[in-house]
């Protein structure tokens, strides 16, 4: 039985898994490699890059029947279940990281590459992010993230593109 420290120790060794990598290559893709201090949610990896949450791009999983789909929002905004039933066609919830972490063995929990082609999952972004010249996403670690411009993004991916999440809330006092 592996102790929590362990997986910890696991998630912090990861590397960038190698699919992504060769998949940037092979398109010829244009990206650069961005380290950071470990962050774990999208906002902080946006404060930690020094990127607009409207950049930063994050992945929700979602579950439809018992199909498994990758949601791709700015990190300023949350998944609108609604909107995304009416994109799909079908009834959505919030994916359970135990049912969807083994769909991504090489990345670190949390820290999937929005590509949703190379883990075999139908992949949709919200509108929001298609307008961006450039975005920023993890790599499959908690402290590796690439920035490449959108485009390039949208070229390799072929994701589907709609209105699927609402503009997070700034905090009260922050």
């Amino acid at each position: 039985m592996a102790r929590e420290s362990d997986t910890f120790l696991e998630e912090v060794l990861m590397e960038i898994p190698k699919r992504l990598i060769d998949c940037l290559n092979e398109n010829k893709a244009q990206y650069e490699i961005l380290r950071h201090p470990e962050a774990v949610t999208a906002q902080r990896i946006a404060q930690a890059e020094h990127v607009k949450g409207s950049h930063q791009a994050k992945v929700v999983i979602v579950k439809s029947g018992d199909q498994h789909l990758m949601m791709v929002l700015p990190a300023d905004r949350q998944i609108d279940l609604e909107k995304a039933e009416k994109t799909i066609g079908n009834a959505v919830s919030l994916g359970k990281e135990q049912e969807f972490k083994s769909l991504f063995p090489d990345c670190a929990i949390g820290a999937m590459p929005p590509f949703g082609n190379l883990y075999n999952l139908p992949t949709y972004v919200d509108k929001h992010l298609s307008e961006q010249d450039y975005i920023v996403f993890e790599a499959g670690t908690h402290t590796d993230a690439i920035k490449m411009s959108y485009r390039d993004y949208e070229k390799i991916v072929k994701p589907n593109v709609d209105d699927l999440a609402i503009k997070l809330q700034p905090m009260r006092g922050a």
